[in-house]
C-alpha cells in the first residue's frame, strides 16, 4: 500500500511540475507580448513622423532601392521601418516592397528641393517591378533631370530590371569586371498532367475560350499553339517597349542595344568574353569604373560628409522634402486593387472582395470626393469577389461619381471585369488587360484511393448533393458546372459590350481569353487611351469638373500586431546561416510556390461557384 502511495504521489507531483511549467512558459510568452507592445507603442509616439535629415547644401538623394517596386506594399511602412531599426537591428533587410506613387512622389519633390542637388541610384538589392511601373518611375527620374540636376547610377553589375532605370542616367558606370545582363524575356509555367495520371487524379476542367490557357496545366503537358501564338504576341511587344524605352535614354538604337544573342557571342569572342568591356563599347555605360573612382567623382559633386565618410547624401529611405500646407479637403478618391481577387477580405498581396467593395461605398458616401480612380494591377481571380467590387463601382457611378480606372502592368480577367462600370479607362502600352474568360476546375482523387484499398461509398437525396472529391462526379453536376461557366462568360462579355458600346459578338471575337497589351487593347476598343496614373488624374479631374485635385488614398492598413509578428518572422529567415540556406531545397520550393498559385490544384481561391475569371500566366516573364 506505501509503494502505491508512493507512485501516486510521484504521478501527481509530476504532473505539479509540468502544469507549473506550462503556467510559466505562458506568463513569460504574455510578458514578451507586453514588452513588445511597449516598444512598439513608445517608438510610434516618441518619434516623429518625418524622418530626421541632415540638410545639406550640396546632397544627393539616393534610390539604394531594397526589393521591388509594388502598387501597395501588404505591410505598413512606419512600422515595419520602426521594428527594423530599433527592434530587429539597423542591419536588418525588411524592406523588400517599394510603394510605387511614394517612391514618385519623394522624386518629384526632390526636383523642386534646393538642398538636393542630384540623384545617385545604387540598384544592387533592387529586384523589379513590372515595366509600367519602371515607365512611371522612369518618367520622374526624367522630369528630375530635366530640372537641371545630374543623375548617377553605378553597378557591380545590372540585370534587366536595374538597368532599365539606370538607363534615365546622366553618368551611367559599371565595375570593370561587372556585366549588363540583357537576355530578352520568356515565360515558363508549370504543367501537372502527366503527373496527376500517375497519381491517378481525376480533373474536371470546365470553361470558355480558346485562349483560357489557366487550365492546359491539368489537360497538357505543354502549351497548346493557340496559347504558344497568343503569349508570343505580348512578350514580343514587352521586349521592344523595353528596348525602344531603354535604347532611347542611351541614344541608340534598338538593334545597337540589342544585336541578338548570336551578335553578342561573336563580340565576346573578339574581346575574350570581356562582358564590361562589350557594355562599354557598344555604349550601354557611359565607362568602367571602380567603387573607389565612383565615390571620388560623387564626392567632387556632392561634397564629403566625414561623419559618415562618404559623399554628402540621403537615403530615399530617410528623405523627407520640405513639408507645404496643404488644407485642401480630398476630393478624388483613389482605390487600389493589387494582387488576385479573392473573396472576403484582403490578405497580403490579394485584393479582399468585401474590403475593396468596402472602400468603394466609402468613397461614394463622403460627399467630398467628386470622383473615384481605381488603380487596377490584378490578374483576376474569384468571378463572385469581382462581381461584388464591379457592383460596388456601378452603385457610385449611379450616385454621380464618375469612375475612371487606371491600369498598371496587369488588369486582366477579373481585373479586366472589374474595370467595365468605368467612365474612362486609361492602360499603359505595356498593361496585360483583356483575357475575358471563364473557368472552373475540381479534381477528386477516387482513382488514387482506390489503387490503395481506400473506397467511398454512402446516399444522397440527389446527384447534386453527391459531391466529394473522393468518389466520381456525378455527370448532372458536370452539366451543371459547365452550365454555369458558359453563362458566367456571357455575363462577362455582356458587361463588356455594354461598357465599351459593342455588340455581345464583336466582344467574343476579342475575348476567349486572349491576353492584349495596352496597345492592342486600345485598338480593340478595350480601353479609352494609352497614358500612365497621371493622365487618370487629369482625366477624373476633366470628369468631375474640379478646380483643383486633391487626393485621399482609400485603404485598409494592417494591424501593428500583424505587422510585428510577419516582420519578425521575415527578419528570423534572413538571419539564416547563408549555409543552412544552400542546403535548402530551392528548386522544389519553387516548385511548390508555381503549384500553390494553381486554380484549381488546391482550392484556396474560394469562390463559392468554383468559377475564375483569372490569368494565371500573365506577366510570368523571366
Amino acid at each position: 500500500m506505501r509503494t502505491a502511495w508512493r507512485i501516486i504521489v510521484r504521478v501527481l507531483s509530476g504532473l505539479w511540475r509540468i502544469i507549473n511549467f506550462v503556467r510559466e512558459c505562458i506568463l513569460n510568452l504574455f510578458l514578451l507580448v507586453l514588452i513588445l507592445c511597449g516598444i512598439a507603442i513608445w517608438g510610434l509616439f516618441s518619434h516623429d513622423s518625418t524622418p530626421t535629415r541632415t540638410v545639406n547644401t550640396t546632397q544627393a538623394l539616393v534610390l539604394n532601392l531594397d526589393g521591388v517596386i509594388v502598387e501597395q506594399p501588404s505591410q505598413d511602412k512606419k512600422i515595419s521601418k520602426l521594428l527594423g531599426q530599433e527592434f530587429l537591428g539597423a542591419n536588418s533587410k525588411l524592406r523588400q516592397e517599394n510603394a510605387l506613387f511614394e517612391l514618385v512622389d519623394s522624386i518629384r519633390q526632390a526636383k523642386n528641393d534646393k538642398s538636393i542637388t542630384g540623384i545617385v541610384l545604387d540598384l544592387h538589392n533592387f529586384a523589379g517591378g513590372d515595366q509600367p511601373a519602371l515607365n512611371y518611375v522612369g518618367k520622374a527620374l526624367k522630369e528630375f533631370s530635366a530640372s537641371g540636376k545630374p543623375i548617377y547610377a553605378y553597378g557591380d553589375n545590372f540585370t534587366q530590371a536595374q538597368y532599365y532605370l539606370a538607363s534615365y542616367a546622366n553618368h551611367l558606370y559599371l565595375s570593370p569586371q561587372g556585366a549588363v545582363d540583357l537576355h530578352g524575356m520568356a515565360t515558363n509555367n508549370l504543367y501537372f498532367k502527366a503527373l496527376l495520371d500517375k497519381l491517378k487524379v481525376s480533373s474536371h476542367v470546365f470553361r470558355v475560350g480558346t485562349y483560357k490557357s489557366a487550365v492546359e496545366p491539368f489537360l497538357r503537358d505543354d502549351m497548346s499553339p493557340a496559347a504558344r501564338d497568343a503569349d508570343t504576341r505580348w512578350i514580343t511587344q514587352l521586349w521592344q517597349s523595353y528596348l525602344s524605352t531603354v535604347s532611347a535614354n542611351r541614344h541608340l538604337t534598338p538593334q545597337q542595344l540589342f544585336p541578338g544573342a548570336d551578335a553578342i557571342i561573336t563580340a565576346l569572342k573578339a574581346n575574350g568574353g570581356d562582358m564590361a568591356k562589350y557594355a562599354l563599347e557598344a555604349r550601354m555605360v557611359d565607362g568602367l569604373k571602380s567603387r573607389a573612382d565612383v565615390e571620388q567623382e560623387l564626392s567632387k559633386k556632392f561634397g564629403w560628409d566625414t561623419r559618415q565618410k562618404s559623399f554628402k547624401q540621403v537615403s530615399i529611405y530617410d528623405y523627407s522634402a520640405p513639408a507645404k500646407a496643404n488644407n485642401d479637403k480630398p476630393n478624388v478618391a483613389v482605390i487600389v486593387a493589387n494582387g488576385a481577387i479573392m473573396d472576403g477580405p484582403a490578405s497580403d498581396g490579394n485584393v479582399g472582395g468585401e474590403t475593396t467593395a468596402q472602400q468603394i461605398r466609402e468613397a461614394r458616401l463622403d460627399p467630398a470626393i467628386k470622383v473615384i480612380i481605381l488603380r487596377v494591377n490584378s490578374p483576376g481571380g474569384s468571378v463572385t469577389a469581382s462581381e461584388q467590387i464591379r457592383e460596388e463601382l456601378m452603385a457610385a457611378k449611379k450616385a454621380g461619381k464618375p469612375i475612371v480606372v487606371s491600369m498598371g502592368g496587369l488588369a486582366a480577367s477579373g481585373g479586366y471585369w472589374i474595370s467595365t462600370p468605368a467612365d474612362y479607362i486609361i492602360a499603359s502600352p505595356t498593361t496585360l488587360t483583356g483575357s475575358i474568360g471563364i473557368f472552373g476546375v475540381i479534381n477528386t482523387v477516387e482513382n488514387t484511393l482506390s489503387s490503395v484499398g481506400v473506397h467511398t461509398d454512402g446516399v444522397s437525396t440527389s446527384p447534386l448533393a453527391d459531391i466529394s472529391m473522393t468518389k466520381a462526379l456525378p455527370d448532372q453536376v458536370t452539366q451543371l458546372m459547365q452550365l454555369t461557366i458558359e453563362n458566367g462568360y456571357r455575363h462577362f462579355i455582356d458587361l463588356v459590350a455594354q461598357s465599351r458600346h459593342k455588340t455581345p459578338e464583336q466582344i467574343n471575337e476579342i475575348g476567349q481569353g486572349h491576353v492584349w497589351t495596352g496597345e492592342d487593347a486600345k485598338q480593340n476598343g478595350l480601353v479609352d487611351a494609352l497614358g500612365d496614373f497621371d493622365d487618370a488624374v487629369n482625366k477624373a479631374q476633366s470628369l468631375a469638373l474640379l478646380q483643383k485635385v486633391s487626393l485621399k488614398w482609400v485603404q485598409q492598413d494592417p494591424s501593428w500586431m500583424d505587422t510585428l509578428f510577419s516582420q519578425m518572422q521575415a527578419s528570423a529567415s534572413a538571419r539564416l546561416p547563408d549555409q543552412v540556406k544552400a542546403w535548402l531545397p530551392t528548386p522544389l520550393s519553387e516548385v511548390m510556390s508555381k503549384a500553390q498559385q494553381q486554380p484549381g490544384l488546391f482550392n484556396q481561391q474560394g469562390d463559392p461557384q468554383n468559377r475564375y475569371a483569372w490569368c494565371v500566366n500573365c506577366g510570368v516573364v523571366n
